[in-house]
């Protein structure tokens, strides 16, 4: 993969570099900070941006959230001294791909590049691939708003999906990784308020519901989509797994939750077990 590090450590940059080179990876450049960062990832295309948290000038969450609107199929990797579940939830929850933590241990990065690099492969692929839109209803146009939850027929398109999550990187691999196993993407939201109108026109099987969004949030948003389309499943998507954060997506309705960051392998494995169901 294409590598980009971002430290204001020379020495933790020339180390990290040894590593990534060590697995046969390419260290396109170094910032010792973000001036210039996305300017560089805009035009260069890199695989990989591996960003520290404490940076002078922009730290590391204004740069990751730009990243990810402006280039979302760049995997961001936070760099960080802190294992702080806040601080990783919150990147998580802005599109970052990994962690690592310092100080290094070469095992670990070489873990995270490799799950990292599994998720580009799925994500790629997804990117070459539109969202599907579900067959109209015999004499309705495909655009037809649905019907008001009081005469809900309680039909949903089967083995479909909907994906509401302000992180454009974080669509995109759910997109692949639930494509992988045979279930349509028919509709993508950026925020409650457009998931909610996606899942009414569409009535999906299942919606992939992120908790934490500009706006209305995730748990806000639980009973409208329910309102929207009942019989539609659905699995919220979050960096904090904190007890009282999963109690109220439970109480909500929820079947259950991903974890940030998305590791495909897991999502599979759930997915499959609900497919079962």
């Amino acid at each position: 993969m294409k590598i980009v590090i971002v430290d204001d450590d020379e020495a933790m940059r020339n180390l990290l570099r040894a590593i990534c080179e060590g697995e046969e990876h390419k260290v396109v450049a170094q910032f010792p900070d973000g001036r210039g960062l996305l300017e560089f990832v805009r035009n260069e295309r890199p695989d990989v941006v591996c960003l520290d948290y404490e940076l002078p000038g922009k730290n590391g969450f204004e740069l990751l959230a730009e990243m990810d609107a402006a280039a979302n199929q760049v995997a961001v990797v936070m760099i960080t001294g802190s294992s702080e579940p806040e601080l990783q939830g919150h990147a998580a929850d802005l599109g970052a791909a990994g962690f690592i933590q310092k100080p290094f241990e070469e095992a670990r990065i070489i873990d995270e590049l490799t799950q990292i690099e599994k998720a580009r492969m799925i994500a790629a692929r997804a990117a070459t691939t539109p969202a599907e839109t579900p067959a109209p209803s015999p004499g309705k146009p495909a655009a037809a708003p649905a019907e008001p939850a009081d005469q809900d027929t309680g039909a949903v398109v089967p083995r479909s999906a909907v994906i509401v999550d302000d992180s454009g990187s974080i669509r995109l691999l759910l997109k692949g990784v639930l494509q992988e196993i045979g279930i349509k993407v028919i509709g993508l939201a950026s925020n409650a308020e457009e998931g909610i109108e996606v899942v009414r026109r569409s009535r999906p099987a299942l919606v992939c519901l992120d908790v934490n969004m500009p706006g209305m949030s995730g748990l806000d948003a639980l009973p409208h989509i329910q309102a929207a389309c009942p019989q539609t499943k659905i699995v919220m998507v979050t960096g904090n797994a904190s007890r009282p954060v999963v109690q109220a997506a439970i109480a909500g309705g929820a079947i259950g939750y991903f974890l940030k960051p998305i590791r495909p392998a897991l999502v599979e494995e759930f997915m499959r077990k609900l497919l079962k169901r």
